[in-house]
C-alpha cells in the first residue's frame, strides 16, 4: 500500500461552489468534485495530494448517489463480513477453538497478504470495480458476528455459530461484491463436532483434534481468507484449541499436549480505506488447556491463544478468564475459543465474533491547505467541522487550534442475560451506555487528546452457569475523550449487565451508566432481581457536562413459571420497564434513548436507517438516536417481550428482548456506536438451548467545532 495520511482532517480544496448553509459536506471555501451521495458514518481525508471521501457503515444501510462529479464514477470499497464465534468448552480441561475471521473483499490498491499465507505476498485487491451512477442506490447488508459456543448435550456441542455475510449490492448482479461469514470453532466433546468452513475457517478442537475449517467459502479467485489451525495432535484432557483463520494467513495450530499454551490466530489485514491503517479480519486466538494436577495457572504463563489482531483473544488462566473474548466488532475478527473451568464449574462460552463492516470511498479533490485539527471520520455541516470516532483514537491539535469544542461521549450498552435452561426462565436487558454532553468548552493546540471508544458488554449465555457466573450478561465499558484525567476529561460509563435467573432469588442487573434490568424470580421465590443503579448522573466531568443514564427496571416476581419477565435496562433518556408478573401485554420494555444534538445531525448520515451509530431510529422514526436499553426476556409464548429503547421498538440502538431461540443478532444486540443495551433471553422447557442475551452496542464520541 501507497504512503498514506494517516490524519482523516479534509483539506481546502481548490474552488467554491456550494456552501455550508446549503447543508453539504463540504468543508469552508471549497466544493466537493466527486460523487454526491450519503449513506453510512461520512469522513473525508487525504492521502498524498488526492482528498477522498469514505461512507463508513458499521450497520447496514443504503449508499444513495445522486451525481456525478469530475472523477471517474468507479467507487473504491472494502467488504468484511461478521467473524465466527469463538468454541465453547465444558469440564474436560481441554481449551477450544478459535472463530474465523469473516471474509475480506478490497479492491483499494496495493493491500496484500502478510506472511505467513498459503500464497505470501498476492494481492488481495480485487480486478473487479465498482461502477455507480447517477441516481443509483447501492443496498449495504453488514454481517453481525456469530454468537460463542458453548456445551449442551446434543445441541452443538459447543461449537461457535458462524458469523453472517457482508454485501455491497449492484444492480447489475456480477458488480455485486459478498464476502462470507467467519468459520464457527469446534467445541465441547464430541468427536462428530467440527470447527466450520467460512470467508476464514474456525479452529479445531482440543479434545478430539478435529479438523479445522477451510477458509475462501465463496471461491473467490483472489481469497477471502485463510484456514483454521488444527487442535492439539493425540487430543483429550490435555490439549489446546487451534486459532482460528484470518483473511491474511493460517491459523496457528495448537501445541502439542502437555503444552498448557493456546493458538494464535490468524493474521488479519491492514487497510486504511477510512484514512487510518486499520487491521480486519483477524483470527480468534484458541483457549489452552488446564492441569487439575497442578492446582492453579502459573500467572507468568502465555497460556492464552491471541487473537490475530482484530480477533478475540482465547480463555486463560481460571475461573475468571475462563471465557473466550469478542472479536472487534466492526472488523469481522473471530471470537476467542473458551478454557474449562478449573476447578469444574459448567460450560464455559467461547467468545462473540466480531461484527463487520462496509467502506466506500471516491475522490473527491486534490489538497490545498491544512485543516484545522486530526482525528476521526471528518465531515462538515451547518458551519462546523465534525470529528467522530468509531473506533479508538486521538484528536490531534497543531499549535494554530484555538477552538471551543462541542462534545458527545457514549460509553459501550451492557449485554442482555439469558433465558437458562431447562425450565422457564427469563432475562433482564442490558443497561445503555451512559451519555455525556459539553455544548461548548475552550480547546488550544498544541497537544494530543486521547479517545477511547468502549466495547459493548457480552450476552449471557442461555445454557447458564454454575456459581458465582450464573448467566447474567457482562458490562460495557467506558468511553472517553479529553484533554487530561477526570475532572478535565468526560467519561461516559459502559452500561450495567442485565441479571440473570439463577441464585436463591432473580440475581440483580448490575449498576453501570444505565443500570441492566433484573432477571425474573427462581423457583417460585417471589423476590425478583432488582434492576442496577444508574451511575452516569453522578460522574464527575468536564465542568458543563451533563450526563445521562437511568436505571434498569425489576424483573418479574411472579411465582407462576408461565409468566415470568425479566426487566428492560436502563436507557439514556429513561428507565427500563419493570417486568409484569402476569400474562398480558405489559411487557419490559427497555428504556428509551435520546437524540444527539442538532449539530451532529448531518442529513448525509443517512438518519432514519440503520447506517451506523449516527442513524438509529427514535419513536417518531426520525434518526440520530443513542444509547437505548435493552428490552427484558420472556418465558411466555409469542411476541412477549421487551422493546429495546422504549415501546414500539427497538429504537436508539437498544436490543429487542425475545423469548427463546432461534436468535437474531441483528435485532437482539445492542446496534454498533451506539452504546444500545443488549436484549434480554428467554427459554422454555420444549426448546432447547435457552435465549442468549444480547450483547450491547459499542460507543461513539464526536467532537464539532466551528469551521
Amino acid at each position: 500500500m501507497g504512503v498514506r495520511s494517516t490524519d482523516l482532517a479534509s483539506p481546502f480544496f481548490d474552488r467554491f461552489i456550494r456552501t455550508q448553509d446549503q447543508g453539504t459536506n463540504a468543508p469552508p471555501g471549497a466544493a466537493p468534485s466527486g460523487l454526491t451521495a450519503t449513506g453510512g458514518i461520512i469522513g473525508d481525508y487525504t492521502d498524498g495530494p488526492a482528498v477522498y471521501r469514505a461512507h463508513i457503515f458499521t450497520s447496514s444501510g443504503t449508499f444513495d448517489v445522486s451525481a456525478i462529479g469530475d472523477y471517474p464514477a468507479d467507487v473504491e470499497y472494502l467488504v468484511v463480513a461478521g467473524g465466527g464465534g469463538g468454541g465453547g468448552s465444558r469440564d474436560n480441561y481441554a481449551g477450544q477453538g478459535g472463530g474465523g475471521a469473516g471474509g475480506l473483499r478490497t479492491n483499494v490498491p496495493g493491500v496484500a497478504t502478510p506472511a505467513p499465507s498459503p500464497n505470501p505476498n498476492v494481492p488481495l485487491t480485487m480486478e473487479q470495480t465498482f461502477p455507480v451512477a447517477a441516481s443509483g442506490s447501492y443496498t449495504v447488508i453488514v454481517g453481525a458476528g456469530g454468537q460463542g459456543g458453548y456445551y449442551i448435550d446434543n445441541v452443538r456441542d459447543g461449537c461457535g455459530f458462524d458469523g453472517t455475510f457482508s454485501r455491497l449490492t449492484h444492480p447489475s448482479s456480477p458488480y455485486t461484491i459478498t464476502s462470507s461469514g467467519g468459520g464457527g470453532a469446534a467445541g465441547g466433546t464430541s468427536a462428530s463436532t467440527n470447527s466450520q468452513p467460512g470467508g476464514s475457517g474456525g479452529g479445531g478442537s482440543g479434545y478430539y483434534n478435529q479438523p479445522a475449517g477451510s477458509g475462501n467459502s465463496g471461491g473467490y479467485p483472489i481469497i477471502e481468507g485463510h484456514s483454521g489451525g488444527t487442535g492439539s495432535s493425540g487430543g483429550g484432557t490435555n490439549s489446546s484449541g487451534g486459532g482460528g483463520g484470518g483473511a491474511g494467513g493460517v491459523g496457528e495450530n495448537a501445541p502439542a499436549p502437555p503444552a498448557p499454551q493456546g493458538a494464535k490466530g490468524g493474521q488479519g489485514v491492514s487497510v486504511s480505506i477510512t484514512g487510518t491503517a486499520t487491521v480486519y479480519a483477524g483470527g480468534g486466538g484458541s483457549g489452552a488447556y488446564f492441569n487439575p494436577n497442578t492446582g492453579s495457572w502459573d500467572p507468568t504463563a502465555p497460556v492464552n491463544g491471541g487473537g490475530g489482531g482484530s480477533g478475540g483473544v482465547g480463555g486463560g488462566t481460571n475461573p475468571e478468564y475462563s471465557l473466550g473474548h469478542a472479536g472487534e466488532q466492526g472488523t469481522g475478527g473471530g471470537g476467542g475459543g473458551a478454557t474449562a473451568a478449573n476447578p469444574p464449574g459448567g460450560p464455559r462460552r467461547g467468545g462473540q465474533g466480531g461484527s463487520g463492516i462496509v467502506v466506500v470511498r471516491y475522490q473527491i479533490g486534490q489538497l490545498t491547505a491544512a485543516a484545522k485539527a486530526t482525528g476521526g471520520a471528518i465531515s462538515y455541516y451547518g458551519g462546523k467541522t465534525i470529528h467522530t470516532f468509531t473506533s479508538s483514537g486521538t484528536f490531534t491539535l497543531p499549535s494554530s487550534f484555538n477552538e471551543t469544542c462541542e462534545v458527545l461521549v457514549v460509553g459501550g450498552g451492557g449485554g442482555g442475560a439469558g433465558g437458562k435452561q431447562p425450565g422457564r426462565y427469563a432475562g433482564g436487558g442490558g443497561g445503555a451506555g451512559g451519555v455525556a454532553y459539553n455544548p461548548g468548552t475552550p480547546i488550544s493546540g498544541p497537544g494530543t487528546l486521547t479517545v477511547t471508544i468502549g466495547a459493548g458488554g457480552d450476552g449471557g449465555s442461555g445454557n447458564g452457569y454454575a456459581p458465582p457466573a450464573f448467566n447474567h450478561g457482562e458490562s460495557g465499558s467506558s468511553s472517553y475523550w479529553g484533554p487530561g484525567p477526570v475532572p478535565l476529561g468526560i467519561t461516559a460509563l459502559g452500561g450495567g449487565y442485565g441479571g440473570g435467573d439463577q441464585g436463591p432469588r432473580g440475581v440483580d442487573g448490575a449498576a453501570g451508566g444505565s443500570g441492566g434490568g433484573g432477571g425474573d424470580s427462581y423457583n417460585g421465590n417471589p423476590d425478583s432481581g432488582r434492576g442496577g443503579t444508574a451511575s452516569q448522573p453522578g460522574q464527575t466531568n468536564l465542568p458543563g457536562t451533563t450526563n445521562y443514564g437511568n436505571s434498569g427496571g425489576n424483573g418479574s416476581a411472579s411465582p407462576v413459571v408461565n409468566f415470568r419477565r425479566g426487566g428492560g435496562g436502563g436507557g439514556a433518556g429513561g428507565t427500563g420497564a419493570t417486568g409484569s408478573s402476569d400474562n398480558n401485554t405489559t411487557v419490559a420494555h427497555g428504556g428509551i434513548g435520546i437524540q444527539i444534538p442538532s449539530t451532529f445531525r448531518n442529513p448525509a448520515s443517512a438518519p432514519g436507517s440503520n447506517g451506523g451509530g449516527l442513524g438509529a431510529p427514535g419513536p417518531n422514526s426520525e434518526g440520530f438516536w443513542v444509547a437505548g436499553g435493552g428490552g427484558g426476556g420472556s418465558s411466555i409464548t409469542g411476541t412477549t417481550a421487551g422493546s429495546g429503547g422504549g415501546p414500539g421498538g427497538p429504537y436508539a440502538g437498544g436490543g429487542q428482548g425475545f423469548f427463546a431461540p432461534p436468535q437474531n443478532p441483528t435485532t437482539s444486540n445492542g446496534w454498533t456506536n451506539t452504546g444500545g443495551g443488549g436484549a434480554g433471553g428467554g427459554s422454555n422447557p420444549s426448546i432447547t438451548p435457552g435465549g442468549d442475551g444480547g450483547s450491547g452496542g459499542s460507543g461513539i464520541v464526536i467532537i464539532a467545532y466551528p469551521s
